[in-house]
């Protein structure tokens, strides 16, 4: 038996879910390499506003200027060739709001990655994105009545300006950092949410991102607003088959929680080896609101992603849940930002991440409470589990507090799967990948459980999937 029959027999599952494409026929393509050229031809096929081409322009003037951040990032940065990568791809229509109207391949590539049967069992809404664009657009009907809004970003920017406009890259500006400014040079998908004053959204949202194209970026920009006292959770998935050449993910999310509302915004990625995924994510929690992220992140060759939540109103709460896993030849470098802007705000952090053969994982944090406020709180845990002998773990946790006024702890721990430990499970019936499954999904139940079922069922799958003879 093969290791990847071994996998599938453990997992119960096919380890390649992700690993496929369909032939590409694509009626709008901006060629290879970014220039002003590029971005008039993402606006004239999204026939955007005149305000929204000038965005797009001083961004790339912003992009330009940036050098490569090289202080804190993986020098693997420097194996993407920002002149060969394909920055828009798209079959030209309109997202459909009826499933059977989606064009056939790309119907079949959602159908076997379960979209269609998850929409109906729990989901409030659904948005598929198929390189470029979304291809599939739905809300449930009573949501509407409500006058909650979920649409694709391109429509949001069209039929709500006055809701888009308003907070569209003022949570995270163009110049935050050279990928955050390509983004929004570049900028294509994405959600955008509205939920009105005192709506609670009983069943999630969800968007699922795809990459289907060879040498291409995706650049989906993602906007939610929650309204005064309303709740809602969003759930995003992703994946990507692989290929030899280079593939870049460089998303932009952006939250608003108005007094008193809660955003939950849950991500689960299962990239392939080739893909750089560079993914700026903020929130800005006003009086009595509350931000959570839950971000799981598995795959990818290279992951820079840090969360962050601004406390901007009183007694705000931030929150990030963090699993990350690197396997051979992947660089997991993810954490948190914590910015304490007002009085009697709290924050946690909590961080778990399980390197496996020669893969690297980095926490990499920070929490800010300045000296004049009051009555602040953090809590940040870091906890790393080393499989084998050459797996790398490092932790850079940068915390803040000045005054004599608030509270805070730190903990972090690095442990070992011991050969001895492994052993000793095989002694009572489980085989060795069985026997390192339940060690790493002991070590990471706790998060796990934070996570929907849906979520939490297929996250262990794929923990099992990593697993793999990685001990011996």
């Amino acid at each position: 038996m093969t290791n990847d029959e071994k996998s599938a027999a453990v997992a119960g599952i096919d380890q390649s879910v992700g690993d496929f494409h369909y032939p590409e026929e694509y009626a709008l393509d901006a060629g290879y390499g970014l220039t002003e050229e590029t971005l008039n031809f993402i606006s004239e096929a999204k026939k955007e506003s005149e305000w929204v081409r000038d965005f797009r322009r001083r961004a790339l003037k912003v992009f330009n200027g940036k050098p490569m951040p090289t202080h804190w990032a993986s020098k693997d940065l420097e194996n993407i060739h920002f002149e060969k990568i394909r920055y828009y791809l798209a079959k030209g229509q309109a997202p459909q709001r009826s499933w059977e109207d989606v064009p056939d391949d790309v119907k079949k590539t959602f159908e076997r990655l379960g979209i269609p049967e998850k929409e109906r069992k729990y989901l409030a809404g659904v948005e598929a994105q198929f390189d470029s664009e979304a291809a599939y657009s739905n809300v449930k009907e009573e949501l509407t009545k409500q006058g909650v809004i979920f649409v694709n970003s391109t429509e949001g920017l069209r039929e709500h300006p006055e809701i888009f406009r308003k907070w569209f890259g003022k949570v995270i500006p163009t110049s935050d950092n050279k990928f955050s400014a390509l983004n929004s040079a570049v900028f294509s998908g994405g959600s955008f949410i509205y939920v009105p004053p005192g709506v609670k959204v009983k069943h999630p949202l969800q968007a699922y991102f795809r990459i289907n194209a060879e040498n291409f970026g995706q650049f989906e920009r993602t906007l939610i607003i929650v309204d005064e006292g309303a709740e809602v959770t969003y759930m995003e998935g992703c994946t990507a088959p692989k290929f030899e050449t280079t593939t870049l993910h460089s998303a932009v999310v952006e939250l608003v929680a108005m007094p008193h509302a809660k955003i939950q915004y849950i991500t689960v990625q299962n990239w392939s080896a080739n893909v750089f995924n560079l993914v700026t994510k903020r929130g800005l929690a006003h009086e009595g609101a509350e931000i959570r992220w839950i971000d799981c992140n598995i795959g990818s060759r290279l992951t820079m992603k840090y969360p962050g939540v601004i406390m901007k109103g009183r007694k705000a709460r931030g929150e990030v849940i963090s699993i990350a896993l690197a396997n051979n030849g992947q660089h997991q470098d993810t954490g948190a930002k914590m910015v304490h802007a007002a009085d009697e705000t709290s924050s946690n952090i909590v961080s778990k991440s399980i390197s496996i053969g020669e893969g690297r994982a980095t926490y990499r944090g920070l929490v800010h409470i300045p000296k004049h406020l009051k009555g602040c709180k953090n809590n940040t845990e870091c906890d790393a589990l080393l499989i084998n002998s050459n797996s790398r773990t490092d932790t850079y946790p940068a915390i803040t507090v000045r005054g004599n006024q608030h509270a805070t702890q730190h903990e972090a721990s690095v442990s070992q799967v011991s050969e001895e430990q492994i052993f000793y499970m095989q002694q009572r019936g489980l085989n060795e990948a069985e026997a390192m499954s339940l060690s790493v999904n002991g070590f990471v139940n706790d998060l796990v459980r934070q996570f929907p079922m849906e979520y939490s069922v297929e996250l262990k799958r794929l923990i099992d999937l990593e697993m793999e003879g990685s001990v011996g």
